[in-house]
């Protein structure tokens, strides 16, 4: 397996594998059929992803839920999370490692939308237009652009 991070299998049958560039979610297992149908894997790259919302298992299940770009999660507690294929269910012993794998995807969600500005020997005017870009588009925030920009002007 490619850069395999965790390869995680709930005990109500929802799948996670965590790779370096993206999460695949597969939900198996005859609660998960009465939940949601038949559904194949579900691969998300992390630059799709806007969030991870985790609710750790407790007299109820816990749950792990991926927001996307454009889309809408179920907000509904841990039932409409048991029918949201962007959501996968886990029980208290599983916890401590789904707290591991939320803290490493949040890392790449934030690596997969950190501007890369890569200088091709522009000036330092171009490279701060470049950032003004980014920040116009939404791709960077203000607080971001600000400490560029200084770098770049050597403040």
């Amino acid at each position: 397996m490619e850069n395999l991070i965790f390869d995680f299998k709930s005990s109500v049958g929802d799948g996670l594998k965590v790779y370096e560039d993206r999460i695949v979610i597969t939900h198996s297992g005859v609660l998960n059929f009465f939940a949601m149908g038949i559904k194949g894997d579900k691969t998300i790259y992390y630059n799709d992803l806007t969030a991870v919302q985790f609710k750790k298992a407790g007299w109820t299940a816990g749950h792990i839920q991926f927001s996307l770009l454009g889309g809408r999660e179920s907000v509904g507690g841990v039932f409409a999370a048991s029918s949201d294929e962007n959501t996968i269910t886990i029980n208290s012993k599983e916890n401590e490692i789904a707290e591991k794998m939320v803290a490493y995807i949040q890392d790449k969600i934030k690596e997969a939308r950190s501007p890369k500005v890569v200088s091709t020997s522009g000036s330092t005017a171009d490279e701060i237009m470049k950032l003004k870009n980014l920040l116009d588009m939404g791709i960077i925030t203000q607080e971001e652009f600000d400490a560029k920009k200084k770098e770049l002007l050597g403040l």
